[in-house]
Formats: structure tokens, C-alpha cells, sequence
């Protein structure tokens, strides 16, 4: 009985292990094809003939798209099945791959960028509900979040390094074709070895799925129209830019109002209750703003005042990736011996101290003690701190809120990359302005960036803290 027991448990191991391992490749998927055109960027502007403002779209389309219809996605995958959803968003994202691939004018790859981030929204939610009801809370659990962090938290750097390594053996094309075998895959894969978990019945909450999105859209478009561009343009006072924010958060405030008084809504306001949930979400904003910011202007700087090639540029990520891979790996027995709290507010610390560092770079610098010892300081931090954090996201959450529940961290994530890219660049590039009769301009506004980068994962650290302290009890 004994033997028959064990080999239960190791089976479901296995298949545990299987379900892992698909999620974790389609979200890795998701987060690297959001950063693997950064680098081919003048490529594709040469091959297809993009205008400046229209090179944006690129990146934009894929942004304003994913934010916008997250929260539409998860709650598509309580009512229709979450694997269902996923297979159906990942076949999605897969055929818009290749549809970016063969692109022959610029409409056709903003296009199939926009279609890719559509099947991006809909599957990604499900990948960390389908985890969340693969692994029961508890230890399990935890170590996976690890490795689905850890390797979620590393795309960006990871689609870096892989974008400059495609095109400088081989064409931009194959930064979207590349996804169509890994896709076809998992499609293959996950219709086998995935289990549908029970689904959550009922009618769209339609007002509340209206004004979410279209909030949500808004918002996205206008901070990334606000957003630098890579000749360092920043767009704040463009026309479409404040109409845009301010009809997105009037349109997410009737949500909120929507939400509170649904009897089916699109978010559970409950998800959100109490000071310890709204101080990790705030951390996970403010932790997301300071590290999209990091990334874009380290890339910059790297190329415009150390005169690093594509490839070069692509190489400098390696370490830090490996580094937020491994650190996020760490945290798993951190967290059994420490709890959430102190893991997340000792990674922090360590990502502010190497952002802090960081802002010394300037052009005369070298790349051991001016780049490499702090952002490895910082990306560390970063990979320390990621996983307790989503630990925390999920924690307490039942099996019907699972979707749900990572559709709202998935735009907490996309949300603060989007603001943080706009604020650290509107610092970064007025410094610029200010200072030009300097010898390198670019490294002074560039300081301030990571300076105030550094400020904002202080403030994470600060949100943290606040979530955990407890209130008073009253005096008798």
C-alpha cells in the first residue's frame, strides 16, 4: 500500500513539475517579447521604413494593448476556463508572431504587435491562476512562485540579450519568429498535461468590464505617449497626453464605484482589502516603475556614452539576469526561515543601495566598479525581493479569485512599468536639457533618473513597512 501511495505522490509530482514548466514558458514568453525589440529597434526602422514617431508604435502598441485588456483576460478564464483561455490567447499571441515576422509595411507589424499583446492578456493571467491551483498554498507553492518570478522578473533582461543576439546573426524578423515553434509547443503540451480547474459561472460584469478597460487603455496610451523615445523626446505636452490620463482615471473611478455595488463584479474589491494587501501592491508598483526605468536607461547610457555596440549592450544583461534568476531561487528558503516581510524589505534595500551606486556612472567610468558590482547589488535585490512579493499577492486568495487575483498583479506590474518609464524619463531628459553645455549631459540626467529610481524603491521599502504595521489596540 505503502509503494502504491509513493508512486501516487511522485507521479503527481511529476505532473506538477510538467504544468510548471509549461506556465513558466509561456510567461516568459509574454515578459521577453515586451523587451526583445528594444535593441533591434534602428533595424526594424531600416527594414520597413518606420518614421520616428511611428517606431514608437512598436513598442506601444504591444503596451497600451496588454494593459489594457488584462483584467478582461482573467476574468474571461474564471467564466470559460482558464486553460481553455490560455491555450486560446497563447494560439493567438503564436499566429501574431508570425504574422510580425513576414511583415512587409509598418501597419502590419504595429498590427501584429497588437494582436500579440491581445493574446498575451488573455493567457497571462491564467498562467499564474493555473499555478496557483496546480501548487496548494504552503511550501510547494512557494517554491514554485519562486521559479515562475524568477524567470518572469529576468524577461526583460533576458529579451535584451536575446534581441541583440538575433540581430546580429540574423535578421530582426526572427525576434517574432523565434515564437512560433516555442508556441505551437506549449499550445501541444498544455492541452495534455493541464488541468481545467473549476470554473467561476455567471454573467460579464459588462459596465464593469467597459469602463476597466477602457481605463485602463487610456491610462496605458497616455503615459506611453508620454514616455521618452530613443532620441530622448519626451511627449508630456503632447495634445493627446492629459486628455488621455485624465479620462483614464475619471473612467477607473466609475469603476471603482461600478465594483462596489455589482453583484457579480470584475474585481472583487475584497482582493484588495486591508492595509497589508494595498501596502504590497503599492510595492509592487513602485518596485515595477523603478525597474522598467533601470533597464531602458542603462541600455542608453551604455550605448551613447561607453560607445557599446548592439551586442555589447546585450551582453552587459547576462549577469543581471542570471543574477535575478538565482536570487529569486534564493528567496524560496529565505522566505520558509524569515517570512514575506523581512525577505521583501531586505531586497529592496539592497536594490535601492545598487540603484544609489549606479547613479555615479558617467562617461570616464569603468564598467567593474561603475556598472557591474552595484547592478548586480541592485539586480540581486530585485530577484530577492520579486517572489515573496507575489507570494503575497496570492496569499489568502481562494480558487475562484485565482484569475482574477493575477490579472490585478499583472497590472500592478504593467501599470508601474508604463508610469515609471514616463516620470524617470521626463527627469532624466529635462536634466539633459539643463544641463547641455556640460562635457556629457546624457550622464548627468541620467544620475538624476537613477536617483530618483532609487527613491522610488525606498518608497516600496516604506509601503512595505506600512502593511505590516498593526493597528493599536484600543484602550479599555
Amino acid at each position: 500500500m505503502t509503494r502504491f501511495v509513493q508512486a501516487g505522490r511522485a507521479a503527481g509530482s511529476r505532473t506538477r513539475g510538467a504544468a510548471l514548466a509549461i506556465i513558466c514558458a509561456a510567461q516568459t514568453m509574454f515578459v521577453l517579447d515586451a523587451m526583445v525589440v528594444t535593441v533591434a529597434l534602428p533595424r526594424i526602422q531600416t527594414g520597413l521604413g518606420f518614421s520616428g514617431p511611428g517606431l514608437e508604435w512598436v513598442v506601444n502598441a504591444y503596451a497600451l494593448v496588454f494593459g489594457g485588456l488584462l483584467l478582461l483576460g482573467s476574468r474571461c478564464g474564471d467564466v470559460f476556463g482558464r486553460r481553455r483561455i490560455f491555450v486560446l490567447g497563447l494560439g493567438l499571441f503564436t499566429v501574431a508572431s508570425l504574422a510580425g515576422g513576414l511583415a512587409q509595411s509598418p501597419w502590419q507589424l504595429v498590427a501584429a504587435r497588437a494582436l500579440q499583446a491581445a493574446g498575451a492578456a488573455a493567457a497571462s493571467p491564467a498562467t499564474l491562476s493555473l499555478l496557483a491551483t496546480t501548487f496548494p498554498e504552503g511550501a510547494g507553492r512557494g517554491r514554485a512562485i519562486s521559479i515562475y518570478t524568477a524567470l518572469g522578473t529576468a524577461g526583460g533582461g533576458i529579451g535584451l540579450l536575446a534581441g541583440g543576439l538575433i540581430t546580429s546573426v540574423a535578421s530582426w524578423r526572427w525576434i517574432m519568429l523565434v515564437n512560433v515553434p516555442f508556441g505551437i509547443a506549449i499550445v501541444a503540451l498544455a492541452s495534455r498535461l493541464l488541468a481545467e480547474p473549476a470554473r467561476k459561472p455567471g454573467r460579464f460584469d459588462l459596465p464593469g468590464a467597459v469602463t476597466g478597460t477602457l481605463g485602463m487603455t487610456l491610462l496605458v496610451f497616455g503615459l506611453t505617449r508620454a514616455a521618452a523615445d530613443s532620441s530622448g523626446t519626451v511627449h508630456w505636452a503632447d495634445p493627446s497626453v492629459l486628455p488621455a490620463l485624465g479620462g483614464g482615471a475619471l473612467l477607473l473611478g466609475v469603476f471603482v464605484l461600478v465594483e462596489w455595488r455589482s453583484r457579480r463584479p470584475l474585481l472583487p474589491l475584497r482582493l484588495l482589502a486591508g492595509r497589508a494587501k494595498l501596502g504590497n501592491y503599492a510595492a509592487i508598483v513602485l518596485f515595477s516603475m523603478a525597474m522598467e526605468g533601470i533597464a531602458f536607461f542603462l541600455t542608453l547610457f551604455v550605448q551613447r556614452s561607453w560607445h557599446y555596440s548592439t551586442m555589447h549592450t546585450a551582453l552587459i544583461f547576462l549577469p543581471m539576469t542570471a543574477l535575478l534568476v538565482i536570487c529569486s531561487r534564493a528567496s524560496g528558503p529565505l522566505l520558509r526561515r524569515f517570512g514575506t516581510r523581512p525577505v521583501i524589505l531586505g531586497g529592496l534595500a539592497l536594490a535601492a543601495a545598487g540603484v544609489a551606486w549606479m547613479s555615479l556612472m558617467d562617461s570616464s567610468g569603468g564598467y567593474l566598479t561603475d556598472l557591474l558590482v552595484p547592478s548586480s547589488l541592485c539586480y540581486a535585490g530585485f530577484g530577492v525581493a520579486a517572489p515573496p512579493m507575489t507570494v503575497e499577492a496570492l496569499a489568502s486568495v481562494g480558487e475562484r479569485d485565482a484569475g482574477i487575483a493575477s490579472g490585478v498583479y499583472s497590472c500592478a506590474r504593467q501599470l508601474g512599468g508604463a508610469v515609471g518609464l514616463a516620470l524617470l524619463g521626463s527627469i532624466t531628459w529635462s536634466a539633459v536639457a539643463t544641463h547641455q553645455l556640460e562635457v556629457d549631459p546624457l550622464s548627468t540626467g541620467i544620475r538624476y533618473g537613477f536617483l530618483s529610481a532609487a527613491a522610488l524603491v525606498v518608497l516600496a521599502v516604506a509601503a512595505t513597512v506600512v502593511g505590516t504595521l498593526r493597528r493599536p489596540a484600543p484602550s479599555t
